[in-house]
């Protein structure tokens, strides 16, 4: 299967909207002003569960600046979409602390945070369950966060276990985590004539736009054209975003601006859930899998639903016979967690990229080598043939620049000037598909084309590889291409997420340019026209699809005082064509940043006994910082997969991350000879292991 011709793609073309964002007149949700705007401050719950009993607003209203405070007892009324999360200031229950119970609209920011202070809240609390425990309470989920069943079985792993000649079992552990992007929640919104408009940090702002209009039952434009930074967390609407424009409705004709602070990113934007992944291997004595088991156990909110899918990478990744994939849920007092950076893929190749590094020892193999001897033909489970997979590549190609074969394998032998230095690798996958829905129009105007797509930039440099593939597809320079994205006003887009952006807006793009071609062929007249759909991809029933990658990671642990350092990270990937090597290699290496800060840093704590997390922002909540990055390198093989999308590119925003933290904590083993199973990876972890004196 082949890919269409590239002239632009490929090339580091520059990011298009650049210089807007360095000059600071790139517009976002929070910049909008205008006269009569209202600033809006929530009143949030103090208490894990219960019931709101009475409320008092007078000192606050009667505070000099202050519009309107609205609660539940005058919120305006919205329709039930059935999510819980969405059904604010509607009734006295209290899901959460920190869950929003009133708003106060005042003039200034200030005037607004003293009089949601002045709110008096009284609750008939409820007993609460708020620490994530896996050995609790625990159900069955309806079904995964990616839609997928909780539970996969072939063949019979539990016998194939025990007849196993080599067996590894071990339980691996990961925290809750929260997205932190540059830009926090934001949320101006204003109501004329029964219409909302609503600007708004979103990844998806037609599908933001049909939740509001839903919840609300009028008529609604979304405008997104930048976002700094989603991750997960704004590609679905939270309750700030419903809020704002709720309180909005109090006050037509008036402005109103939500901005969240740093602090409430912690409370009611959802998170990746803490989860205990139980492994269990066996192999026969050559290294080939006879058995693969990977039961996860995650936190839930009670409420609402959402199960990190943490062992869906196992049903994939390597061939064994005999495999069970399951996963359970234990409710939690807590808000909802969400979507965030390969959710189930980067907690869940913790867990099995660290068992294989285990079974590697038990084996006294090399543990490139056990990865390549497991290699499946086919996909493990489904037997669908792969459109391409060049893991095993990514793995030679990766070892040999890493320099991989100059050390020892044993642990606990290479001292340098007091640090411990090992070397680890870790290895995963992310699917590859695209989603429907997107409808791209061309038009031919004053001697360009314009594409219109409702597509969203969340610092990933849409613009640019649109405009290149645009370029591409018409046969035209990219000087010649105008893009506009950002809108619900354009022609309706998919969301950017699952990495999925680029395949799914791509490959629209290009199907309104081959129609545009056909139609007037390569000399438009001013005003001709095109547009079409996302088109069905006909391979998508006939091969397996993903994005693979090798991580590898040298570590340095100091002999006295257990301090760990990254020198290096090297990720080696087969993600499809590379439209854009600039832009490519920043979205890969963020991930692998944000998988060296999950390995050692990241770390969400709960106070069990209120249900608030207690490190609610950048001081305590710790994040990689430049002194933490030192070298860092990403690559990839040279791919194209014509299977999956015209450009013949997999989707890139989410494989960085993946298998860092494994080779990182794999490393960490080499290193010291001290096996760490959960994250994040600490001092303390190393100094209380007898191994490590």
């Amino acid at each position: 299967m082949t890919t269409m011709d590239a002239r632009s793609m490929g090339t580091s073309v520059r990011r298009i909207e650049g210089p807007d964002k360095v000059t600071g007149t790139a517009p976002y949700a929070g910049d909008t002003v205008a006269d009569g705007t209202l600033v809006l401050y929530p009143v949030q719950a103090t208490v894990a569960r219960g019931e709101i009993t009475a409320i008092d607003t007078s000192a606050a209203t009667a505070l000099p600046g202050v519009a309107a405070v609205v609660t539940h007892l005058d919120a305006p009324r919205l329709a039930d979409d059935g999510d819980p999360e969405h059904r604010v200031l509607q009734g006295t229950t209290v899901h959460h602390r920190g869950q929003y119970v009133a708003a106060v609209l005042a003039d200034h920011a200030e005037v607004a945070a003293e009089a949601a202070r002045l709110v008096v809240v009284s609750y008939d609390e409820a007993p609460s369950t708020t620490g994530f425990d896996p050995d609790g309470g625990s159900y069955t989920p309806s079904a995964l966060g990616n839609g997928q069943a909780p539970d996969s079985v072939v063949g019979d792993p539990d016998a194939a276990l025990a007849a196993a000649p080599v067996v590894v079992k071990a339980s691996y552990a990961t925290p809750m985590e929260h997205h932190n992007p540059m830009e926090p929640h934001a949320t101006t919104a204003t109501w004329v004539d029964g219409r909302a408009i609503v600007h708004e940090a979103s990844q998806g702002a037609d599908l933001a736009r049909q939740t509001l209009a839903t919840l609300f039952d009028a008529e609604v434009e979304v405008s997104s054209p930048h976002v700094g930074g989603g991750f997960g967390t704004k590609g679905f609407l939270h309750a700030g975003t419903v809020l704002a424009v709720l309180a909005a409705r109090t006050v037509p004709g008036r402005p109103v601006r939500f901005a969240l602070g740093r602090r409430q990113m912690f409370e009611t934007v959802g998170y990746r859930p803490a989860t205990v992944q139980h492994m269990a291997l066996g192999a026969e004595a050559d290294g080939r899998l006879d058995a693969l088991v990977h039961d996860v156990v995650g936190a839930t909110a009670r409420y609402k639903e959402f199960v990190e899918p943490a062992g869906g990478s196992s049903r994939s990744m390597y061939a064994a016979p005999h495999r069970r994939t399951s996963h359970r849920a234990v409710p939690l007092d807590l808000d909802a967690p969400t979507y965030m950076r390969a959710p189930g893929e980067a907690p869940g190749s913790f867990g099995l990229e660290c068992a294989m590094d285990e079974l590697a020892v038990a084996l006294d193999m090399d543990p490139i080598e056990l990865r390549v001897r497991n290699e499946p033909s086919v996909h493990p489970e489904n037997g669908l043939p792969f459109s391409s997979r060049g893991l095993v590549e990514c793995l030679r190609t990766g070892a040999e620049r890493f320099g991989w074969s100059t050390w020892d394998r044993a642990p606990r032998r290479r001292l340098v000037d007091g640090w411990w230095h090992g070397v680890g690798v870790g290895c995963g996958t992310f699917p590859a598909f695209r989603m429907p829905g997107s409808t791209a129009e061309i038009t031919f105007t004053g001697g360009r084309y314009v594409v219109a797509i409702g597509a969203a930039d969340i610092g990933q440099g849409a613009r640019t590889v649109l405009t290149q593939i645009a370029a591409d597809a018409l046969g035209v320079d990219v000087g010649s291409i105008e893009v506009e994205i950002g809108s619900t006003s354009l022609p309706v887009g998919s969301i950017a997420g699952g990495s999925a952006g680029t395949a799914s807006w791509g490959s629209t793009v290009v199907e309104a340019a081959d129609r545009f071609r056909d139609k007037y062929g390569e000399d438009p007249d001013d005003g001709d026209h095109a547009d079409a759909a996302t088109p069905d991809n006909p391979w998508a029933e006939e091969f397996a699809m993903a994005a693979y990658v090798a991580q590898f990671a040298e570590v340095a642990v100091h002999a006295d005082t257990g301090e760990i350092r990254v020198p290096r990270l090297l990720g080696t990937f087969g993600v499809g064509r590379i439209l854009n090597p600039t832009l490519g290699r920043s979205q890969l290496q963020g991930g692998m940043v944000w998988g060296l800060s999950m390995a050692l840093h990241e770390e969400s704590v709960v106070d069990p006994r209120f249900g608030e997390v207690i490190n609610h922002d950048l001081a305590g909540y710790h994040i990689a910082a430049n002194a933490d990055v030192r070298e860092i390198d990403a690559q990839w093989i040279d791919e194209d997969d014509g299977y999956v999308n015209p450009m013949g590119a997999k989707g890139i925003g989410e494989i960085g991350i993946v298998g860092v933290a494994a080779a990182i904590a794999n490393a960490t083993y080499h290193a010291t000879g001290v096996r760490v199973r959960s994250l994040p990876i600490t001092c303390d972890d190393l100094l209380t292991d007898p191994a490590f004196g």
